[in-house]
């Protein structure tokens, strides 16, 4: 949620940041009209019953005194029916300027670049591991062996996409053997690799209230993208960003105990409605999938260095893991909605030769927390509201697919990553095997 105070101040400023982030300035002046009705709403009721004290103080002057006080009663009655009527007023512009708030986006930070759309990300470093040109399959070459992961995962038998489909539709998928082995393997080395670098790990509740996710700011636009719970006010979590972030909902936090980190494996669950017919096969766009999350509560003058230390908790793992990718930032017209900066990192897949998101790291300053109402004491002793940030470290299935792309050989067999290794039971090699 955005500070209304600096929207009332900064009028013109914030309809230009709000204009690079594309919403019309019409949509800042309606807010701000309203807003300013609500007020004079206040104003109006603060005097009336001002008046009415007043009122009461001649009533009880009048009756100690056994003077006539029907003409101030009368007075008084008038006064109350105003005030309720106020009130009503006042609760419809309430909702009124809550609402068209709570759609508009965050604000971006100076240094994000601005542009409609991914095409104006900018690209802020590669990375390739130092073998990875020995690899028949590296950046410049695509050989007419090498498959897309999901081939693969059905070459060996270990993803089954089919009996997902028949058992739960599309976009689901079974895990069989040593693809579920793997996945276990590499969300456990992440896990690991997060509590090394001082996360909490936590897991969470997969169903959250409408509060909550109105909270982290899925809610109320992008309701038609989630799983609901028939007939309860409840959704199946998108992320685990959504509980992560909420467990503080409400509360004042010890100014020594920032930064807090947290990290959670969850399930995810996404209707994927605005991407019809997009990655209809294999593991990039699932309704289901696993994912590592990170969360961070900060002071404000310490979230630009977290969110830098986010971001590199990622690419570490995917360093370890020797997969090549690159970091861009996110431009105005294609971060999330409650994001004022993002990097998104983009893990090499080599069987389509492009770079596929597989980490989204976003630090959302005070819009969440306002939301949350997630505050800590400063210097002096005043609330202040913390800042929030987020990333994926990493999405786990789409690690998978990049792990199997990256990784495949000639002869349809896959190499198990060295970091891997140890997860399962020693296994270097993924090979075709009968699993039932």
């Amino acid at each position: 949620m955005l500070d209304m105070k600096y929207l009332r101040k900064n009028e013109a400023e914030a309809a230009q940041r709000l204009l690079d982030r594309g919403v019309p300035a019409e949509k800042l002046q309606e807010l701000l009209a309203l807003d300013q009705e609500r007020r004079e709403a206040i104003q109006q009721v603060e005097n009336l019953k001002a008046q009415r004290n007043a009122v009461s103080d001649k009533i009880a002057y009048a009756k100690r005194n056994k003077e006539d006080a029907s003409e101030a009663i009368a007075a008084m009655q008038q006064v109350g029916a105003d005030i309720k009527a106020l009130d009503s007023q006042q609760a419809v512009l309430d909702d009124k300027v809550q609402n068209l708030a709570a759609h508009l986006p965050n604000l971006a930070a100076a240094e994000v670049p601005v542009g409609p759309d991914e095409s104006a990300n900018v690209e802020q470093r590669v990375w390739e591991p130092v073998d990875y040109d020995m690899r028949p399959h590296a950046l410049s070459e695509a050989p007419s062996w090498l498959k897309a992961h999901y081939e693969i995962g059905e070459a060996l038998e270990i993803l089954d996409f089919e009996r997902g489909a028949k058992v739960s539709g599309a976009r689901f998928l079974y895990y069989v053997g040593d693809g579920a082995r793997l996945e276990r393997a590499v969300y456990n080395f992440m896990l690991d690799e997060h509590r090394q670098e001082g996360y909490t790990e936590m897991i969470t509740p997969i169903v959250v209230n409408d509060t909550a996710m109105f909270g982290t700011g899925q809610y109320p636009k992008f309701q038609d993208d989630a799983y609901r719970v028939a007939g309860l006010a409840q959704t199946y979590i998108p992320t685990a960003e959504v509980p992560l972030t909420n467990y503080y909902a409400g509360e004042t936090l010890p100014s020594e105990d920032l930064p807090i980190k947290f990290t959670a494996l969850s399930p995810s669950f996404r209707k994927e409605a605005g991407a019809a017919g997009k990655d209809t096969r294999g593991l990039i766009r699932l309704h289901q999938f696993n994912k590592v999350e990170m969360v961070k509560f900060t002071k404000p003058e310490q979230s630009y260095a977290e969110l830098e230390s986010m971001t590199a908790n990622a690419e570490n793992i995917l360093q370890k893991l020797g997969l090549p990718y690159h970091v861009i930032m996110l431009s105005t017209g294609d971060m999330g909605f409650s994001a004022a900066k993002t990097y998104d990192i983009e893990v090499w897949m080599p069987q389509q030769q492009v770079y596929r998101e597989i980490s989204s790291v976003s630090n959302t300053e005070d819009f969440q927390a306002r939301r949350m109402h997630i505050t800590y004491r400063d210097d002096n002793d005043k609330l202040q509201l913390v800042h929030t940030l987020n990333g994926s470290g990493l999405a786990v299935g789409r690690t998978v697919a990049a792990i199997l792309e990256n990784y495949q050989n000639e002869d349809g067999t896959v190499t198990i990553p060295a970091a891997l290794r140890p997860y399962m039971g020693g296994q270097e090699t993924l090979t075709a095997t009968a699993h039932y």
